[in-house]
Formats: C-alpha cells, structure tokens, sequence
C-alpha cells in the first residue's frame, strides 16, 4: 500500500458509532516522506534548506508538503531527527562592535558550511533570559551551541544552564571543558605597545575597557607585560567602550604622556577629539593606538593606527571547530586567532 493511501485512510477514521469522523489528523513529516517516497532525513534537509539535494528530490518533497498541507514546526524537525543541520549562537551584548562582528562572523561561515543559524541574545545584566535562550534554541533541535561570551558573566551565565549539546564558546578565558576560539586579545595588545614603545615612547597611558569585559582584561594584561618589559610604570584610565568615555579621559589626560593605547577604537575617536580641543596635537604631542581596525578609521583625523581582529577567520575558526566537536573529533580545547597592527598617522616619533 503506497504512502498516499495509508495517509488518506488515516484522516478519515470512524467511530465507534459508525459516523466518519470529519476532523483530520494533523499530518507528519513521516507522512510527507511516505508519499514522496524518501526518508524522514530527507524531508528534514529540505525543510532547512540543505544544499546538498537534488533539485527533483526538492521538489518532490515540496509537492508532497503542499499536498498534504504540511506546515513543519521547530518541535517536529527537532524530534523527527537526531540531526537539524542547525546551529544555535547566544550572543551577550550584540550592541557592541565586538560581538556583533563576532556573530556576523559565525554566521557567514555557518552558512557556508551548510548548516543554518539561529541566533538569540541575552540581557544586558548576562543572564536575564539565558535559560529562555537555550529553551528556545533546543525547541528548534539544534546540532550545536555557540556561545559569544565577550563578559565574566557571561561565562557564570553559561555554567548555570544545563546545555546537553556540543558547545563552543567564542572568549578569550574559557572555563575548564570548554572548546574555545578568540583572537589573541593580549598578543594584539602586545603588538601595539611594541609599536608605541620602538618609536621611543615611555610614559604610555592605556584606556581600559569596563573590567567585566574579558578582552579588556586581556588587553590590559598584554599592556601591562610590556610596561613591566620596558622598565616603565603603568598608567591605567577605564572608559566604557564609547567615544563620549574617550572624550570625557581626554579632556583630563596629564599633559606629560606622550602615547595613548585605547582599548577600542571608539574610545580612541573620543580621545584624538579631546586632546585637539585642547590645542594637543596628534601625532606631534600623542601618539594615539586603537584597537578592532573598525571600517572607518582609516578616514579619522589622523587616520589611525590600530589592531585589526580578523571576525571572518574567528567566525571560520568556531565553526570548523564547533562541527567537529559535534562529529565526535578530537580537537584543540582553545583555538587563537593572530592579530594584526595597521600603522596609520596617528603614531609617530615622541617630540620630547
């Protein structure tokens, strides 16, 4: 008996007195596949979209879909099959330059790779609506879980859920069995100051980012080596990541430093802004460093000298990783990106 025939018994059964029942039963991705003749694996890869169908077997199903009037939910393709060739991103604070270049990253190479993503973000406090995410992405059966941790809380928001899938944490500080990739935030650091301090700067101010963040804490660990390195005391302002902090350290900044490391390059944009108000020139009297390489920076006023985070390879790096992880091959707990330096204008010899 074909698929299309035990179906359409199905959905007109009769009841105990007789009278055919006129409500049918909602059908299935098991019904779809009987009457297209293919597997339920089958029918789930086309229901996401899988590139590696054949364009009959697509279309084969879709009629079969259509005919059936089957309309798939997250529930049924979760239990339909071990596999959804989808991947879950949580993402904390997706307003910030970082982590929002992170995800896009993921997602290209997700993408290319062939699986689908769903992304959800979690409150601003780091675990408002985390375990909600992760309901969320679980309803849609995802492979895996990528987790974008730029914060200290994120990673408290992490140990508190109870994952049950492969995870990938996308920070510089992983916690113990995690797998992780960052970009090497304290060797770019590193990189900046090697720069600052070869061109004969000495008195260096770093402008941190808020403490909670990991990068900042990476990159004011990768200052801090090279002062201690050089011989040289460290002085630390903390901004918040915006060029309103930038400018507000700027308005203040001693007038003995002559080289700045920012910790960003919005903070640097509000930095090179304040000392110019104040008649200080950069480069003649500071020297400015940034950090992201953000896509503008080349036209600020001097364009500035900064370190570029390569988000692609990151993105490429957590996916290849996380797909393995979910296959079952050993790999690396942590996998780190270089950073790259971009001399600009903004850096120059110290005129005193």
């Amino acid at each position: 008996m074909s698929g299309e025939a035990r179906y359409r018994r199905a959905e007109a059964p009769v009841d105990p007195g007789g009278e055919r029942m006129t409500k049918r039963p909602r059908p299935n991705i098991r019904d779809v596949a009987a009457l297209a003749g293919v597997s339920h694996m089958t029918v789930s890869r086309v229901i996401n979209d899988h590139p590696s169908l054949r364009d009959d077997t697509r279309r084969r199903v879709r009629a079969a879909m259509e005919e059936l009037d089957y309309r798939p939910n997250s529930d049924a393709r979760a239990l339909a099959s071990r596999r959804t060739d989808r991947i879950g991103v949580i993402i904390d604070s997706p307003a910030q330059v970082g982590p929002a270049n992170t995800m896009l990253g993921v997602e290209q190479a997700a993408l290319a790779s062939g699986y689908r993503v769903s992304t959800v973000t979690v409150g601003t406090d780091g675990r408002t609506g985390s375990r909600a995410a992760l309901q969320h992405l679980g309803a849609q059966g995802v492979d895996g879980l990528c987790v974008i941790a730029p914060r200290s809380s994120s990673l408290t928001m992490l140990r508190e859920l109870d994952r049950g899938i492969p995870t990938l944490v996308v920070t510089p500080t992983p916690d113990d069995g995690y797998h992780a990739v960052a970009v090497d935030q304290s060797g770019g650091a590193g990189m900046a100051m090697d720069h600052l301090l070869e061109l004969g700067h000495r008195r260096i101010v770093h402008l941190a980012g808020p403490d909670d963040w990991l990068d900042a804490r990476a990159r004011l660990d990768g200052y801090r080596a090279s002062m201690a390195a050089a011989g040289a005391p460290a002085e630390v302002l903390v901004g918040d990541w915006t060029a309103d902090s930038g400018y507000a350290l700027g308005a203040t900044l001693d007038p003995g430093v002559t080289a700045v490391f920012a910790a960003n390059d919005q903070m640097a944009l509000g930095l090179v802004h304040a000392l110019a108000d104040r008649g200080i020139d950069v480069p003649g009297d500071v020297s400015v460093v940034g950090f992201d390489d953000l896509a503008d920076v080349a036209h600020y006023r001097p364009p500035l000298t900064t370190v570029r985070q390569d988000f692609s390879a990151l993105g490429q790096r957590a996916i290849e990783t996380l797909v393995a992880v979910m296959a079952g091959h050993a790999r690396p707990r942590i996998a780190t990106i270089p950073a790259s330096l971009t001399v600009r204008a903004s850096t120059a010899t110290p005129s005193r």
